[in-house]
């Protein structure tokens, strides 16, 4: 529910803009930047990195790749629970982490991912 709060004027933004030449410096566009921000990490920390980035997006800035840099702690893997994907089944990949340092992980979309069109 809360990402829905904070994605909703980001999707309806990029709807409208498709109706103009694009103009972003960098992939991915800001909006799409700030939209796996907000999926991804806190609201807090969402907000003041997409703001950072839409104030990069200038002529000063050379722009270019700059995918989303979140901070995440995986899970332990554990050969003790060798069941727990039969638990799920199969699952919907969104979001690739990959990593960048211990804790840190750059976020790439998955492009077979067809529920975002």
């Amino acid at each position: 529910m809360k990402k829905k709060f904070f994605t909703l004027p980001i999707k309806t933004y990029q709807y409208i803009s498709r109706m103009t030449p694009g103009n972003c410096r960098y992939y991915p566009t800001c909006s799409e930047y700030a939209k796996w921000q907000f999926e991804t990490t806190n609201p807090l920390s969402a907000s003041i990195n997409s703001g950072l980035r839409i104030l990069r997006c200038n002529q000063l800035f050379a722009g270019g790749i700059d995918y989303p840099l979140i901070r995440y702690n995986p899970p332990k893997f554990s050969l003790s629970k060798p069941y727990i994907n039969n638990n799920y089944g199969k699952m919907d990949i969104k979001y690739w982490f990959v990593p960048k340092d211990k804790t840190h992980y750059y976020v790439v979309k998955d492009f077979n991912d067809h529920r975002s069109k």
